[in-house]
């Protein structure tokens, strides 16, 4: 028989690249999955960006949250390890960690990141999500990355030179001067919104806001954590934002944009619930208390 050999078919082993792009397009099935979510652009993005580049060399340390050890290394260095719904230690000692996919998923989802968007992407960490939204912004389109230390800068830089629509900038998320954006996705604990996010958000765009209380930040069970953090999308229409809770979240804090006078505030405001009824977003108005979630200098998160 043509092709065999002792009565068995000759195959050529698999190419190790066309393996690795099957386990990531099941990877970004299995993502979508679990965020409960079916979007196929966000499935391809997730499918054709190698989470390896942004990690470093492996083995990589996972994070699995067991007593005495919270990390746990890859057997060997082989990316197929990484293609799991796990957090990734990047700077493990700092408990810095590549975010959990499936929820990146859910909030870039609901960012909506559209062809030829400006998104701007706080807390770029090594730039795994950064390519990510780049991916789904296309070669019209461009991605800010900004990122507060400058070592995780500096990688970011490296690992997302292949992506010529990127620009990465070491800085305060809050502070740093960016073009008007058509996405803000700010990726750390805020306890108030910055003022230059809610100024540079064009009409029609979104700003993705995780607030969470260092009462339930490090070192407290997850189920207390996920309590103490929310994810709210802002939607800017005019001089109006509209706002919804869409995760619970836990995170690393986003310096620059916390102060001890709004983190009690938010405290106070988490230990009252309601938070999934906040409707809207008011700067520089009075809104009477009972209507808001939560009020900050110039600012609430209301109700109606």
């Amino acid at each position: 028989m043509a092709g065999t050999k002792d009565g068995c078919d000759e195959r050529h082993p698999m190419d190790r690249q066309d393996e690795l792009a099957i386990i990531r397009a099941a990877y970004a099935r299995q993502i979508l999955a679990l965020a409960e979510i079916d979007d196929p652009r966000l499935a391809a993005a997730f499918a054709a960006i190698h989470r390896e580049d942004f990690l470093g060399p492996g083995p990589w340390p996972i994070l699995r949250r067991l007593e005495g050890r919270p990390y746990v290394p890859t057997p060997d260095a082989d990316p197929v390890y990484l293609y799991t719904n796990d957090l990734v230690g990047i700077v493990p000692e700092r408990h810095i960690n590549n975010g959990q996919p499936s929820l990146h998923a859910h909030l870039i989802h609901a960012a909506s990141p559209a062809i030829g968007e400006h998104v701007v992407h706080v807390g770029t960490g090594t730039g795994y999500y950064t390519a990510l939204l780049a991916h789904l912004a296309g070669s019209s389109g461009r991605v800010t990355g900004i990122e507060y230390d400058g070592e995780l800068a500096a990688r970011a830089k490296a690992n997302l030179a292949p992506f010529p629509t990127v620009e990465i900038v070491e800085g305060d998320g809050g502070q740093v001067a960016f073009d008007a954006a058509d996405v803000i996705y700010v990726n750390a604990g805020c306890t108030r919104p910055a003022e230059n996010w809610l100024d540079r958000l064009k009409d029609g765009g979104r700003l993705i806001l995780p607030m969470t209380s260092d009462l339930g930040f490090g070192g407290k069970p997850v189920r207390k954590i996920a309590s103490a953090g929310a994810v709210f999308r802002i939607e800017r229409r005019a001089d109006d934002y509209f706002a919804k809770w869409i995760s619970a979240v836990a995170i690393f804090p986003c310096a620059g944009s916390r102060d001890e006078a709004s983190e009690r505030a938010l405290a106070r405001a988490f230990a009252k619930r309601g938070w999934e009824r906040v409707r809207r977003l008011y700067r520089h108005r009075k809104i009477a208390a009972k209507r808001c979630w939560l009020q900050g200098d110039g600012w609430c998160l209301a109700y109606d």
